[in-house]
C-alpha cells in the first residue's frame, strides 16, 4: 500500500510538475525557452507572465496544447535585444517556470508578494485631466503614504493599484473606519459631477495580486473596450486615429476561433493578449508567434472553456474589441517623464499638480519607492490627448527641477493597421507544422518540414 501510494504520489509530481529546457546552442540570435507539461487551463498565461515579468522579449514561438499535453517553444532576448547568457538568470527562469521559486522571492516582483505590509486600493472610473492629482491630495489628506502605484487609462476610462501604508507608523491601514472613509473620500473624487458610469472603489490583499494582471481585470470589467458616445463624437485624438489588426475567423472542420493580431511589435504584448483572451474564457490550443523587424504577428487557434468555437457575430465583434483594448492599454502616446527624488510626504500630489496646472494629462503612471528613494514614471499629453507642446514640458521641469524630472522621450502613435512585410517570420499559419515543430523542439522528431 505504502509503495503504491509513493508511486502515485511521484506520477502526480511528474504529470504537474513542467519540464523546461533553456537552450542557447539551437537560436544564433535568441534563447529558446521549451515548456512541456499536462495541459491545464491557465497554463500558458503562467509561462508568459514569468517571461513578462523578467522583461523578457519574445522574437518567436510556438504553441500547442491538444490532448492532455501542454508544449510551448518561446524564442527570447533580453531588453538590450541579447541572448540570456547570465546563468543565475536562466536559472531563475527554470525554477519560475516549474514553480520552485516565485520572481517576489528573488526581487520583490510584480506578482505582490513584496508588497506585503501595505494596504491596497483598487480604483476605477472615468478619466478626466487632473483626476491622478485629486486622487493622490486625497490620499495626502487622509495620512496614506503612497509606496507604489500603477495608473493605466484607455477609452476615456482608468484604472489603477495604490500600495499604501500609514504615514507615521508605516503599517497597513486595517481599520475599518479609517478604510471606510478612504474609499468614500476616493469614491466621491472619482465619480465627479458628470461620471455616466459608476466610479468603483476597493481595498484588496497586496499579497494576491499581479498587479499588470489586475488591471487588465478591472478594465476588462469596466468594459473599456466599449468607446462612450461623447468621445466617439468628438474629432479623433493622436491615440484614438489607428488600432491594432484583428480578424477573427472559424475553422468549422476542426471547431476553433482564429484569431489574428498584426501590430507593432513591444514587450509584453503576447502577455496582454494572453490575459484577456483567459478572462474572456477562451483556452488557447495552438497559436504562433512572429516578428518581422517592428511588426508583430500572432495567430491562436481558440475555444470556449465549453469546448466550443465563437458562436455568434456579435461574440466575434467583442473578441476584437477585447483584444485591441488590451494591446492599447500599455501602449500609452504621450511624453514620457520620469520623475527621481527623495521620499517625502505630499511628494506625488504635488508633482501631478504640477502637471495640471500646466496642462498635462497623465496617461499612464508607475511608481515605485525603495530605500527611501522615490522613482516615478509619467505618460503625459495635453487635455484633448495630443502630445504635449514642449514649453508646457519645460515649464513643468522648471518648477519640479531639472534634478529630479527629466523628459524620456515623446512617442507618437503607433501604425497600427499597417500590413507588416512578406516574411516567413510572420507567414501563414499552419496547424501541421506547428505540430511537427513542436515535436521537433521536444526531441521527438528529427526534422520540421
Amino acid at each position: 500500500m505504502e509503495l503504491r501510494d509513493e508511486y502515485q504520489k511521484l506520477v502526480h509530481v511528474m504529470m504537474n510538475t513542467p519540464r523546461v529546457a533553456i537552450d542557447n546552442a539551437m537560436s544564433p540570435t535568441a534563447t529558446v525557452v521549451r515548456v512541456n507539461s499536462a495541459r491545464k487551463r491557465g497554463m500558458l498565461l503562467e509561462v508568459v507572465q514569468v517571461l513578462a515579468d523578467l522583461n523578457l522579449r519574445i522574437q518567436k514561438g510556438y504553441i500547442s496544447s491538444d490532448g492532455r499535453w501542454f508544449m510551448d517553444v518561446f524564442h527570447v532576448v533580453d531588453e538590450r535585444g541579447q541572448k540570456l547568457l547570465d546563468p543565475a538568470l536562466v536559472s531563475l527562469i527554470e525554477r519560475s517556470l516549474v514553480g520552485e521559486t516565485s520572481l517576489s522571492e528573488a526581487d520583490g516582483g510584480a506578482d505582490g508578494s513584496g508588497l506585503a505590509g501595505l494596504t491596497a486600493l483598487e480604483l476605477t472610473g472615468t478619466d478626466r485631466p487632473g483626476l491622478l492629482s485629486e486622487v493622490f491630495a486625497v490620499l495626502r489628506d487622509l495620512e496614506c503614504n503612497i509606496v507604489e502605484a500603477k495608473v493605466w487609462t484607455h477609452n476615456a476610462r482608468i484604472a489603477s493599484l495604490i500600495f499604501v501604508k500609514d504615514i507615521h507608523t508605516g503599517s497597513p491601514i486595517a481599520d475599518g473606519h479609517r478604510i471606510h472613509r478612504i474609499e468614500s473620500r476616493l469614491g466621491h473624487v472619482l465619480r465627479g459631477d458628470h461620471d455616466v458610469r459608476s466610479a468603483k472603489t476597493a481595498v484588496s490583499s497586496p499579497t494576491l495580486i499581479h498587479s499588470e494582471r489586475r488591471l487588465h481585470q478591472l478594465m476588462f470589467a469596466d468594459r473599456d473596450y466599449e468607446r462612450l458616445s461623447t468621445t466617439e463624437d468628438q474629432a479623433p485624438s493622436s491615440s484614438s486615429q489607428s488600432k491594432p489588426s484583428v480578424s477573427v475567423q472559424n475553422w468549422a472542420e476542426r471547431s476553433y476561433s482564429v484569431v489574428s493580431v498584426q501590430c507593432r511589435d513591444r514587450p509584453k504584448l503576447l502577455f496582454d493578449v494572453a490575459c484577456t483572451l483567459t478572462d474572456m474564457d477562451y483556452v488557447v490550443f495552438h497559436g504562433t508567434l512572429g516578428v518581422d523587424a517592428d511588426r508583430a504577428y500572432q495567430e491562436f487557434y481558440i475555444r470556449h472553456v465549453d469546448g466550443g468555437p465563437i458562436s455568434s457575430e456579435a461574440e466575434r465583434q467583442r473578441v476584437i474589441q477585447c483584444v485591441q483594448a488590451a494591446i492599447e492599454r500599455r501602449a500609452s502616446v504621450g511624453a514620457r517623464l520620469s520623475l527621481k527624488t527623495p521620499e517625502r510626504r505630499g511628494l506625488l500630489a504635488e508633482a501631478t499638480r504640477i502637471f495640471r496646472e500646466n496642462g498635462l494629462s497623465i496617461k499612464s503612471a508607475e511608481i515605485t519607492t525603495k530605500d527611501g528613494e522615490a522613482k516615478s514614471e509619467f505618460c503625459v499629453t495635453d487635455t484633448g490627448d495630443h502630445l504635449p507642446d514642449r514649453r508646457s514640458i519645460h515649464s513643468v521641469i522648471e518648477k519640479i527641477g531639472e534634478e529630479h524630472l527629466t523628459l524620456s522621450e515623446h512617442r507618437a502613435p503607433w501604425s497600427y493597421g499597417e500590413r507588416p512585410p512578406a516574411a516567413e517570420a510572420v507567414g501563414s499559419f499552419n496547424l501541421g507544422n506547428l505540430v511537427k515543430r513542436n515535436l521537433y523542439y521536444l526531441g521527438l522528431v528529427r526534422s520540421c518540414s
